[in-house]
């Protein structure tokens, strides 16, 4: 049974995990800086996500990741809600959209997020991505724009939302088997 050898996020609580997030190191060059940072995810019964995380004044990106056991492709794409706001509030950024971790970098908008409406995790936000999903389908409009539209994520994301519907049997599978 592949599917139990996964860490499963999105079956978990944020409640039962540990996020610590930790400035690795800091480099300045052209009135800029990029700044890295150690980002771990633990649970009580063992399961761990390590992970290197890149901030600049534009962006916040993964390098790397390590995770026992496994992440899923849908675990990436909830990953990132887990380890978010932690991640924002050890580099600096605040809410009035000012980024106190390097004073000669320019402040983002918002704190470099931007505003999406707010979308339930687990099975709940699997449910409503199926109902937007069919509706779009029945219109004759993209189910997939509709479905990025309803939740504010990326494509990307929502493809994996909609793969997540998928498996829990809220949509139809994409192919037959043969």
């Amino acid at each position: 049974m592949l599917e139990a050898s996964f860490l499963n996020l999105s079956d978990r609580r944020a409640e039962d995990g540990t996020v610590s997030v930790r400035p690795a190191w800091k480099v300045r060059e052209h009135g800029g800086a990029t700044s890295w940072f150690h980002v771990g995810l633990a649970f009580p019964d063992g399961a761990r996500v390590d992970a290197v995380a890149v901030v600049t004044a534009r962006c916040v990106s993964i390098e790397d990741i390590k995770a026992q056991p496994a992440l899923s492709l849908a675990d990436l794409t909830v990953l990132a809600d887990w380890i978010e706001e932690p991640l924002f509030e050890a580099c600096g950024v605040v809410a009035e959209g000012s980024y106190d971790g390097f004073a000669d970098e320019p402040a983002g908008p918002a704190g470099g997020r931007r505003a999406r409406p707010p979308w339930p995790r687990g099975i709940e936000g699997c449910r409503l991505a199926a109902q937007k999903y069919r509706a779009a389908q029945e219109e004759g409009a993209d189910p997939v724009l509709a479905v990025m539209c309803a939740t504010g994520h990326s494509r990307r994301r929502s493809l994996g939302l909609i793969a997540q519907a998928r498996d829990a049997g809220f949509l139809a599978p994409r192919r037959a088997r043969r």
